[in-house]
């Protein structure tokens, strides 16, 4: 017998929130719960404002209609939906079907901003490679330039992951290379998406020898028809935001083919819940136990929901004080 419930849920933001210049006061997504012979599978359906082309109304219509099939036996076909979607419905089968590890790979790279010194305890508490991440191209790049030599001048055996957000001019991303040393570069593991276009990014890689990631451009490039992740130059890694990339299968896919092509592969938040990104950090465990990964997003919100990221002191809500808006 198969059943399945759909919740709606709103999580008040911490304020300080700033999402393609606007402040996220709320984070609004949707929970599926799948039920078959017992067994339960949750997925997030969450599309990140300003980066999924789908919006919630789009989503709800989608997701009722897929879970219609679902209910009656039907094989959902993820190519066809959006990838909030995909992705949501695709972990709660995971789930369901218990091929979704237990164990997570909770140790991801924490943000930093201001003090190295906040940073050691985090640095400390890890095993294996010290990697932190930081975003740049909020203010001038000069100043993060500096900012990015401080820590890895204060801290020896650091690694940075940088994230710009095309950000960029060419110009203004030489002006942020200038600051750091070359001998310090090396340690920049990768800069996501420095530039506006994708090709001064890409010169920008060869002129200063610091490694960069696709982030956006990838997931653009995966809605064409004829992509292949070959045809990506240039970049040491690629970023998988599975929100918005789509669902489990094609992300595992991405990983695979990145790894036959020697690129690195990182599974990062969309800004899920503490349910998502439990998830995500399971899904990252499964699929690449041995990179670190950019989950560090929990902090940006003032409550968890029903399932809380481990050490997170803030308050948990559950799925029954949200609405159920469908069940069947």
């Amino acid at each position: 017998m198969r059943s399945a419930k759909l919740y709606r849920y709103v999580l008040p933001m911490d304020s300080g929130v700033i999402l393609r210049e606007q402040r996220l006061k709320e984070r609004e997504g949707f929970v599926v719960e799948l039920m078959l012979d017992g067994e339960i599978g949750r997925g997030e359906i969450a599309p990140l404002p300003g980066f999924s082309s789908e919006s919630m109304d789009e989503v709800y219509s989608q997701l009722v209609e897929q879970l219609a099939l679902w209910q009656h036996g039907k094989t959902l076909d993820f190519d066809h939906m959006h990838p909030s979607v995909a992705f949501g419905l695709s972990m709660a089968q995971c789930e369901l079907n218990k091929t979704l590890p237990e164990y997570g790979s909770y140790q991801a790279a924490p943000l930093c901003s201001g003090d190295p010194d906040e940073l050691l305890p985090k640095l400390n508490a890890m095993t294996g490679q010290k990697v932190a991440k930081i975003k740049v191209g909020l203010y001038e790049p000069i100043r993060d330039g500096m900012l990015v030599s401080l820590f890895l001048e204060s801290i020896p055996d650091l690694t940075l992951r940088l994230d710009a957000n095309r950000a960029w001019t060419a110009e203004k991303a030489q002006q942020f290379a200038k600051k750091i040393a070359p001998s310090m570069r090396g340690r920049i593991a990768f800069i996501e998406e420095p530039c506006q276009v994708p090709g001064d990014s890409f010169s920008f890689a060869i002129d200063t020898g610091i490694a960069i990631a696709w982030d956006e451009t990838l997931q653009h490039a995966i809605r064409k028809d004829d992509f292949k992740l070959e045809d990506l130059n240039g970049a040491k890694a690629i970023i998988i935001k599975p929100t918005l990339i789509g669902s489990v299968e094609r992300c595992i896919g991405l990983i695979d083919r990145a790894k036959s092509l020697g690129i690195k592969a990182v599974i990062s938040s969309s800004i899920e819940s503490s349910l998502g990104l439990t998830q995500l950090a399971r899904f990252a465990h499964w699929q690449l136990p041995d990179e670190v990964p950019g989950l560090d997003t929990v902090g940006l919100f003032a409550q968890q929901l029903e399932i809380s990221w481990p050490g997170c002191e803030l308050p948990l809500v559950g799925l029954s004080d949200q609405t159920l808006i469908w069940q069947s």
